[in-house]
């Protein structure tokens, strides 16, 4: 993923594409491969927030 990184253990992230339009990514997850923390993408939005 290059940039992103899981913001809870700074693992590196794995992309899932479930809904994609042209070069965007409108659905998926990421997936820390590290904690296998899920962060959901909708609308092409990555939502990267957790609970403490």
């Amino acid at each position: 993923m290059g940039l992103l990184c899981c913001p809870k253990c700074h693992g590196e992230l794995s992309l899932q594409i479930k809904k994609k339009e042209g070069d965007e990514i409108l659905e998926g997850t990421l997936t820390c491969n590290s904690c296998n923390f899920i962060y959901p993408i909708k609308e092409g939005i990555p939502y990267m927030l957790f609970e403490e």
